[in-house]
């Protein structure tokens, strides 16, 4: 049996000249393989009571993938399911606090001082949205110097696992958004969580990087966290029109199957104008497809 780490490095390899380029006359499938899973999802059960979440780490080291717009709109679309959400901003560029409306430069304490201080706990710097139920541990440019700071300490990749210990009880679900590199701070965020969720573009070479994501985890799963587990593979900025992302798409597919969610994420102007607004896609455009599919995230996610 093949490992998941050498199932996503057949997935990346290069495909023949034209297999992405519908316009070349390469012959290709109009079949949308998105549509071809789909299945009906189950109605999540109510909650009677809250607590201890589950750990959700939102990963991948290629930036501009749609990891922060799925934190904001994965979490707040669990809100609606009567969940309480924990976002933690474990990225120093802080786009989930600017995308949640935070001014995150200007704020005192961040994540920063929760890890690096142990006068600080959690509790204190974490922030309620303008989406009840859903609450926000920020971040800022100071969080770069934490990756420094924390290779001289005693058990540095469990540090967000020690901070996390003192609210996980108050919560159904934290998720966090790590940074665009398998540095310190993201070993931190895969050691303290129990699964991954890999949003992943629906384009070449952004799947290339997944072989040796897939094989970072793998690793945190044998020396650190035997619990980590990927939750699931998230297509993101998916357009069914386009013969590469379909190509791209079933590539996936064939190399992770059941692990990819049928839930896909497509291209739409309605996100760029809710970092605009600092609110999640479910209050700014609730009827929007956007919304639907991150509503429809949050069945997958609670059926698991």
């Amino acid at each position: 049996m093949p490992t998941r780490a050498e199932a996503a490095a057949s997935a990346v390899t290069l495909p023949s000249q034209g297999a992405f380029d519908g316009e070349m006359g390469a012959p290709a499938s109009r079949v949308d393989p998105a549509r071809a899973r789909q299945r009906p999802l189950p109605t999540p059960k109510p909650l009677s009571s809250h607590g201890p979440a589950r750990i959700i780490a939102m990963c991948n080291q290629k930036g501009g993938v749609g990891k922060t717009t799925s934190t904001i709109n994965l979490g707040a679309a669990l809100v609606e399911q009567g969940r309480r959400v924990l976002l933690i901003d474990l990225d120093p560029q802080g786009a989930l606090s600017v995308g949640l409306g935070v001014p995150a430069l200007q704020l005192d304490r961040t994540i920063y001082n929760a890890l690096m201080e142990r006068q600080t706990s959690l509790a204190d710097v974490r922030l309620q949205t303008r989406v009840p139920g859903l609450d926000l541990v920020p971040s800022n440019i100071d969080l770069s110097a934490a990756e420094v700071q924390l290779v001289s300490e005693v058990a540095r990749e469990q540090t967000l696992l020690r901070v996390l210990a003192g609210v996980r009880s108050e919560y159904d679900y934290v998720l966090i958004d790590c940074q665009p590199s398998l540095g310190l701070l993201t070993v931190n965020a895969l050691t303290a969580a129990q699964g991954v969720i890999i949003p992943l573009e629906c384009e070449y070479f952004s799947l290339r990087g997944v072989a040796l994501l897939v094989d970072t985890i793998d690793k945190v799963k044998e020396r650190l966290n035997p619990s980590l587990a990927i939750d699931g593979i998230l297509a993101t900025m998916y357009d069914a029109r386009t013969v590469h992302c379909r190509e791209v798409f079933s590539r996936v597919v064939e190399a992770f199957g059941d692990t990819v969610y049928q839930t896909v994420i497509q291209r739409t102007v309605r996100f760029p104008e809710t970092t605009v607004a600092g609110q999640p896609i479910t209050t700014w455009a609730p009827t929007s497809t956007g919304a639907g599919a991150y509503r429809d995230l949050a069945k997958e996610v609670l059926a698991q």
